[in-house]
Parts: structure tokens; sequence; C-alpha cells
């Protein structure tokens, strides 16, 4: 058996000459293949110009992009409008993510409970980069429904999950994760960082939180945090729908059952039963 050897490891995953310098080590041409992935994913379809203008770059460039990807299924072209999307390769891909975690697999009853006790769209969602991160949903069976597919974000003040993951953390990781000019959607987005902080102070307080038409006028979530086996919040789980449904005096009755499912699906992820009071 060799012995192990003495001095500084050099990290797995890196070249034996590895020098952190990230002009250096970024490939331009694969930066710009990425920023027109991206900005073909946020917009869901383009033609190549419309494409083009949201990337800022030369058309010629990004149809080379394209067609590089499109060889290896990452983005398809729809030839009777011309239009590019997303291609079956990148989702492919992008499942490696949700395999890696337990999260999203442990998820799946508690939800579909939880959609089945309130009639609504039950949806997961994590912090990603400044935003909440939509990785699961199970949607409701009534026609009118709330739809965050799996790859959506969202602004966190102006989301439910969101509320709840900005709740849960210290403030000064607040305060560097907010813009300092919160954008408004609605007459009832919490733009103002007085109103924002008061409102997370009472979910901390409550232990779930409201999207009251703040992102979608006519649309109303509720939200709760889920805990890993260290009682840190690391998803939100919420329902939504339209209120004509999720009406105002049915928020705290739902909340009692958006709080009941997260606590069941921390239990699975390890942490202690924990009661909670709703009002």
């Amino acid at each position: 058996m060799k012995e192990p050897k003495t001095g500084s490891v050099r990290p797995r995953g890196r070249p034996r000459a590895f020098v952190d310098k990230s002009n250096q080590n970024t490939i331009r041409t694969l930066d710009r293949a990425m920023r027109v992935l991206a900005g073909l994913s946020r917009l869901e379809e383009a033609t190549l110009s419309r494409l083009a203008d949201t990337t800022g770059d030369p058309a010629a460039s990004v149809y080379r992009i394209l067609v590089t990807l499109q060889a290896h299924g990452i983005v398809e072209l729809e030839p009777s409008d011309q239009t590019w999307h997303v291609g079956p390769g990148a989702f492919q891909i992008g499942s490696a993510f949700l395999r890696r975690t337990s999260l999203i697999a442990r998820a799946q009853e508690p939800m579909r409970d939880l959609m089945e006790a309130t009639g609504e769209t039950a949806n997961l969602g994590i912090h990603r980069e400044g935003e909440v991160l939509f990785v699961s949903q199970i949607e409701t069976h009534a026609p009118i429904r709330a739809f965050f597919p799996p790859g959506t974000r969202a602004d966190l003040h102006a989301s439910g999950i969101g509320k709840v993951l900005l709740a849960a953390m210290p403030s000064d990781l607040r305060t560097g994760l907010l813009p300092a000019s919160l954008p408004s959607y609605t007459a009832n987005t919490l733009s103002e960082t007085r109103a924002l902080a008061a409102e997370l102070a009472r979910i901390e307080t409550h232990g779930y939180a409201v999207d009251d038409e703040e992102r979608n006028a006519g649309m109303r979530c509720i939200a709760a945090p889920v805990r890993n086996l260290h009682g840190e919040v690391v998803a939100g789980l919420s329902i939504s729908g339209p209120t004509s449904r999720i009406t105002s005096d049915r928020v705290v009755a739902l909340a009692a059952k958006v709080i009941a499912s997260a606590a069941a699906l921390s239990e699975r992820l390890g942490a202690r039963p924990a009661t909670s009071r709703v009002d």
C-alpha cells in the first residue's frame, strides 16, 4: 500500500499546472455559446435575429453557435416559422442536476398529497444566484392553474417561496442579494425595503409566506420553508392558484396544510419534527 503524500494536495478536477486566473481560464467562444443558450431558454423560442438582438452578439456568430448546439441536440429549429427552441439534449444534461439531490425525489409524495388536499398546484423551489429556481411541480386537476415548470426563475421578493427563503437568511446576506431598486410588477409588489423587511419578520413569526398578487394579478401563492437535517432552510414548498379559489378567508387554513407538507418533506430530509403555529 502506498503511503499518503504529505504537503499540499491538488484539488481534483483541475489541471496540474492550474493557477486561478479567471480571464485566462475562460473560453470566449464557449462563454458566448452559454450566453446564447441562456438567452434562448429565457425566451423559450426565438428567431435568429431576435436572439442576436437579445444577446448583443452578431447574427452570424449566433447562427454558428446554434448550428453547433443543434448537432448535439441542445437546441432545435422549427422549420415552419424558423424559430429556435431548447432541445432534448439540454434536458438530458440538466436532469443530472435533479439526480444529484434527493430533494426532488423525496418531495414528490408530499407535493402530490398537498395538491390533492388543497386542489391547487404544488411547487418546489430553491435559491440559485439571487433568484428562486423552481425545480418541481405537481399540477392541479382544475382547468385554471398556475404554471411554473422546472427551470423557471422568479424574483425573491415577489414570490411566496422567495420570501420564505429570504426570511431564513441572515440580514447581511439578504442585503447583498437584493438589488438596490426592487422591481415592481403589480400594485401589491413589496418594492420598498422597509415593507419587505416587515413582511419577512412576519414570515419568521408565523412560518409561512403569502404572495398576494405580488407577481401576477389574480394569482395568490402560499409557501412554507423546507429544512434539512441541520435545520437549515434549503427550499420552499408552495401552492399557487387564482384568487377566486385561494380567497383571503382561506389563507390561514390553506397555510396550515402547506406547513404540514413542508414539515413532512423536511422530515424526509432528516429534519427533526417541529410544531408550527398558524394565525
